[in-house]
């Protein structure tokens, strides 16, 4: 039988001793392949636990695991002996007696023992557990798993978007990080990104990047307006990369805040490739892109079943028929699918013209979404054939994502 909780000396129930187990080459048993086992089994394999799975069946997930060669599993109901040489037992069957046997082994043994039926009985609680960056944090409240879960998750939360300041007290490898910020709300930036802002010491933004994100940062960062302004002031590409070489050489840690994705039209190859000549660290943070955000922002699938099969990501910041154009315009008049369109609003009517006399339909549906993700968003619907007077006529002003497709007819209402 198992032994009762332990209690303190004052008579209430004895505090759990947290400890982290170190389980790498040694014998761990799991009894029942259901989903006890297939959420603990992950982190035990990734412990380095040579696994034993007892159990006549497993849930799919649990089976591809084994079939995987990443645990051994005994197609059969729990026996007494199993525990034998093991140093951590998970017991999760369906059978009250069979997880009563397994944890008067464990006891007998002296095999700490994790049971999912009876806490109360076992010797070992799991924690709810997290990680960011190479910490683990674990938060055990006695009997309250769903408590210990939402404490788990706030603080995992906090380290990843740097609400929560754990400051690093080796010293940081200057660098850069390339961070794509998305398409302008504030939330929709990585989590990735989001600490290495919090961790920055200079940060060189973008118009275009998610502002409010800078009213944030801490009083000594110093950010630095690139103004790269559509069609207005802009700060040369060449003086953005030698800022970022003079700060990082400084040994400052410095995060170029880029809108949407960092390589796309974004030029952040170009910084990447001077980093690299002047032998500065280099960390590139993807961005949700405005080419696919900005379209489902305002209802649109850039692809939809029966609909379009491929979309297109084009640049519209030249127009067509310029020598320095790139885009094989005829092609794209042929595709069946969805164009997105970025960077084109001041060109959109050439764009328009262009598409229709290599063949694309006149009644093509456009949809212009200006200010996407922002509380300023804003869509103008028109047709290949209008969308030129749809956006004179409503004033639309970069930055806008253009959307030409039968799926920018689509609305989910």
């Amino acid at each position: 039988m198992s032994r009762p909780p332990a209690h303190s000396a004052s008579g209430s129930e004895a505090f759990a001793y947290p400890v982290g187990l170190r389980l790498a080459g040694r014998r761990v048993v799991v009894l029942g392949g259901g989903q006890v086992a297939q959420r603990r089994l992950p982190a035990l394999l990734a412990a380095g636990a040579r696994v034993t799975l007892v159990s006549p069946s497993a849930t799919p997930s649990v089976e591809a695991m084994a079939d995987a060669g990443e645990l051994t599993w005994e197609r059969r109901p729990y026996a007494d002996g199993d525990l034998e040489g093991a140093w951590y037992a998970v017991v999760a069957t369906r059978d009250p007696a069979a997880n009563a046997a397994a944890s008067a082994e464990a006891e007998r043994r002296r095999v700490w023992c994790v049971r999912s039926d009876d806490a109360s009985a076992a010797t070992a609680w799991t924690p709810a557990t997290g990680r960011s960056e190479g910490v683990t944090v674990a938060v055990l409240i006695g009997s309250d798993p769903r408590r210990s879960a939402a404490v788990r998750d706030a603080v995992v939360e906090g380290l990843r978007d740097g609400t929560l300041s754990a400051p690093h007290h080796r010293t940081r490898v200057p660098g850069v990080a390339l961070v794509g910020g998305g398409p302008g709300d504030p939330d929709l930036i990585t989590v990735r990104g989001r600490r290495l802002l919090a961790e920055a010491d200079v940060v060189i933004a973008d118009r275009l990047g998610p502002r409010d994100l800078l009213d944030e940062l801490p009083p000594h960062v110093e950010v630095i307006d690139a103004a790269k302004i559509p069609y207005g002031r802009a700060m040369a590409q060449e003086a953005i990369n030698d800022a970022l070489i003079r700060h990082a050489r400084a040994g400052k840690a410095v995060v170029r805040l880029k809108g949407g994705d960092p390589f796309v039209f974004g030029r952040g190859m170009e910084e990447a490739e001077a980093l690299a000549q002047a032998g500065v660290a280099c960390t590139v943070v993807p961005g949700v892109t405005s080419a696919i955000s900005v379209p489902a922002a305002a209802g649109i699938p850039v692809t939809h079943r029966g609909v379009a099969h491929e979309f297109t990501v084009i640049s519209g910041h030249v127009a067509p028929g310029d020598e320095r154009s790139l885009v094989d315009w005829p092609a794209l008049a042929r595709l069946r699918g969805t164009l997105v369109l970025l960077m084109a609003v001041e060109r959109i009517g050439a764009i328009a013209e262009t598409l229709v006399r290599e063949g694309r339909d006149p009644a093509t549906p456009v949809a212009i979404v200006q200010e996407g993700t922002t509380a300023a968003q804003r869509r103008v619907d028109a047709t290949l054939a209008t969308a030129a007077a749809a956006v004179e006529r409503e004033g639309v002003r970069p930055p806008a994502v253009i959307v030409v497709g039968e799926v920018a007819a689509r609305s989910p209402g």
